[in-house]
């Protein structure tokens, strides 16, 4: 057999698994970008079931502080906006939308905490009580829920950026994903007027 043939037929079949390994690991890590994105989106429910746990437990605790202080009817439809505020998608918007119901579900929170101090007789009932602890419960969830959702955009993040995985991302048009954080105006302190 001819020599060059030989070196041909073997640079051949190199240059075939080489393309056969770049095929497979473009579609592992398209496959993988894909899963992380599931996994963003899998969070952002958890962070909507979260927010609908805590407007729950509030709108309960609201009504508990309600037969004491005659409560505003402006409240409870105040509280009714916020939980249509939440949505199970996890577009730049809906996270936008659930941080902002969640910083409108904060300011209920306060409220009511006020009341509580004006309505001293609300800690000894036993149903209050009961609320207090579900709702520290809701918000512990709502906080894991949230950091749950920033890991796993910070990994996907990381991912889409990093070399080799860059190109890739660039490929199928990634873009980074936005993070779950409150805005700076939500994070000082609010003033209240009932």
């Amino acid at each position: 057999m001819n020599v060059g043939l030989i070196i041909g037929i073997v640079v051949a079949i190199v240059v075939v698994i080489i393309v056969i390994g770049v095929i497979c690991w473009w579609i592992s890590t398209s496959n993988k970008f894909k899963k992380m994105k599931v996994k963003i989106d899998e969070s952002a429910s958890g962070i909507d079931i979260a927010l609908t746990k805590r407007f729950d437990k509030l709108t309960k605790q609201l009504n508990v502080v309600k037969g004491y202080a005659k409560y505003e009817k402006e409240a409870f439809v105040e509280v009714t906006a916020m939980r249509t505020g939440t949505t199970t998608n996890s577009s730049a918007d809906d996270i936008k939308r659930m941080a902002e119901a969640n910083a409108q579900m904060d300011q209920l929170a306060k409220q009511i905490n006020l009341q509580v101090e004006k309505y001293p007789e609300l800690k000894a009932n036993s149903i209050f009580s009961q609320l207090q602890a579900d709702i520290t419960e809701a918000e512990e969830h709502l906080q894991a829920s949230r950091r749950l959702f920033n890991s796993n955009v910070s990994r996907y993040n990381q991912s889409i950026i990093v070399f080799p995985g860059s190109i890739v991302a660039n490929a199928m048009h990634l873009t980074k994903a936005d993070f779950f954080q409150a805005e700076d105006q939500k994070r000082s302190d609010v003033e209240m007027n009932f």
